[in-house]
């Protein structure tokens, strides 16, 4: 339920955005008559069972995946562990380098695929792994097994991780109305449209898309931010990938205050959201 509302308070497509989309769906004979230029980000949710070519794209005429029908939208897959594991190790390209290439006998084609990838996933197999509420009847070996489904370079590449609670009886009775998605859109909407006066000279439409080089220019540091960077890195043992993207994260973080510079709470924000990895895939 929460996935599928990301569409709705993601920023509006712009217009080479939408030809972008709209092409790749073409190509795919996805594109409904009555509709000639798709305006709305694309929201993608394979069944566990999809295949790796379903999923990147491929075939004897090589058509788009589903990860480039995603393209500036959202993939989202439910019960991670689920999926064949050879099927989800195709996503670290793709995930890296926002295109996929598929070659065949007779041409090559290269297909866009930008995509928020968003997934789900049980601590393990009964899901209660770490509850406070119920006991976990899993043993350490199938624990291990169910975790292992997911490799560490595949967890690299997924910059926020959030560990979601039951929810309590109570709260479900709560007459406290949340906040709506108009109004964090709008937030949204004002850190994309900082972004993209920051980026008008780079090609590029949000953070996600800093290269390592834009990353050192446009991610600069303060003293105590650095420290606490520094500290993490060496205490959790963050790869060199881990260290670009919670920078990324931390600038979105800043982007969304509308504060031009990272400070230490940006950064310690970022790295609190890289700690599931280290609790239930211990090194």
């Amino acid at each position: 339920m929460l996935a599928k509302r990301i569409p709705s308070i993601l920023p509006n497509l712009s217009f080479e955005e939408a030809l972008e989309i709209t092409k790749i769906h073409s190509i795919a004979g996805t594109l409904k008559e009555n509709i000639p230029i798709i305006t709305t980000r694309p929201f993608r949710f394979p069944h566990h069972t999809i295949s790796a070519t379903s999923l990147v794209g491929g075939g004897k005429n090589p058509k788009p995946g589903e990860i480039s029908l995603a393209h500036y939208g959202v993939l989202f897959l439910d019960e991670l562990p689920e999926f064949n594991q050879h099927t989800l190790e195709v996503l670290r390209g793709p995930l890296e380098d926002g295109k996929i290439t598929i070659s065949r006998v007779n041409n090559t084609l290269t297909y866009p695929c930008e995509f928020m990838f968003v997934a789900s996933m049980n601590p393990c197999p009964c899901g209660y792994y770490g509850s406070l509420d119920k006991e976990c009847s899993c043993t350490k070996q199938a624990i291990a097994k169910y975790m292992s489904k997911i490799s560490g370079p595949l967890l690299d590449r997924i910059d926020i991780q959030i560990e979601v609670s039951p929810v309590k009886y109570e709260k479900l009775g709560n007459s406290e109305i949340p906040e709506t998605s108009e109004e964090i859109k709008e937030r949204v909407d004002k850190a994309r449209k900082i972004q993209l006066e920051r980026y008008q000279k780079e090609k590029i439409y949000a953070n996600s898309g800093l290269t390592p080089k834009l990353t050192q220019k446009y991610c600069k540091l303060n003293e105590e931010a650095k420290k606490l960077l520094e500290i993490a890195f060496n205490k959790l043992g963050l790869s060199a990938r881990v260290y670009g993207r919670i920078l990324k994260v931390a600038r979105t973080i800043a982007d969304l205050e509308n504060n031009p510079n990272i400070q230490k709470k940006h950064i310690a924000e970022a790295i609190q959201y890289r700690s599931l990895d280290k609790k239930y895939w211990k090194n």
